[in-house]
């Protein structure tokens, strides 16, 4: 093979390397990667061996590194600086990939969470299974039914990571039976690792009854009433909390297109069918 048929112009070479013209232009300018030949005539080529070094240059930049660092790693040819850089950069993916792995979960629960609210009716009953499930919570007294109040307080006490799993509220089933809707025992979040300081309650594995409100809040003494009803009939015994979660909060922006979904743990699930 001749020398010439080795020679790539600028733009053949930003070609073979789905880069801009002006980027090879730019690396040029501050010395960090240049073309092999500078003809007598101006014309610039580079070559074809130096796409190993020129793809390691933009493997650098994809992990996020400076260009100085980047000029750094490549000019000065610093192993041990190189070295540095992949054990840091390596606990940074480590990381992020760690983030993208939540935000997965999330959206897979708000996907079955909107799925759900779309196939439910108003003021359905179901017996639903569920799984241990630490909750962050917080105090919180509801004055009104104003969601933005309850979103604001939220934005205050817990960082968006957080409130983006899910944000609802619990009450006592005494408070229920007695109707004293007004005093709330606060709100909670669900957490998969709780920190030691954390106000964490759990709420524990079995046969939860569900009721499912479709619009103002205002109706939840009625949907509690059937839930009890139910039980009342069927010989079941409630135990813990109440739980209230919308579950299509992050898709409607009209309370009457809200739909709650009120869980409470039955002691004694024998009778499971409705």
């Amino acid at each position: 093979m001749k020398s010439n048929e080795l020679k790539l112009t600028t733009s053949q070479f930003a070609k073979l390397h789905h880069v801009n013209k002006r980027t090879l232009h730019y690396y040029d300018s501050i010395g960090l990667f240049s073309p092999k030949w500078k003809g007598a005539n101006g014309y610039r080529y580079y070559d074809y061996a130096q796409s190993m070094e020129f793809a390691f240059i933009r493997m650098l930049k994809e992990l996020n590194l400076r260009i100085d660092e980047i000029k750094e790693i490549v000019c000065k040819l610093d192993e041990q600086k190189f070295l540095q850089t992949v054990d840091r950069k390596q606990e940074e993916i480590a990381e992020e990939i760690k983030a993208l792995e939540r935000t997965q979960k999330i959206l897979e629960k708000k996907q079955k969470q909107l799925l759900l609210s779309q196939e439910i009716t108003d003021m359905e009953l179901r017996f639903v299974s569920c799984q241990d499930e630490y909750l962050l919570t917080a105090p919180y007294r509801f004055a009104n039914d104003d969601v933005a109040e309850v979103f604001r307080f939220v934005q205050n006490i817990w960082q968006p990571e957080q409130y983006r799993l899910g944000v609802g509220s619990y009450i006592s089933l005494e408070k229920v039976q007695n109707a004293a809707f007004e005093v709330y025992d606060g709100l909670f979040s669900p957490t998969e690792k709780p920190k030691e300081n954390d106000r964490v309650l759990l709420k524990p594995k079995g046969t939860y009854l569900c009721g499912y409100l479709c619009g103002s809040w205002e109706r939840l003494p009625a949907l509690y009433q059937k839930m009890f009803r139910l039980a009342k009939e069927h010989g079941l015994h409630f135990t813990g909390y109440a739980y209230e979660i919308g579950i299509n909060d992050f898709a409607v922006s009209d309370i009457q297109d809200y739909v709650t979904q009120v869980s409470i743990q039955v002691q004694n699930p024998s009778t499971t069918d409705l």
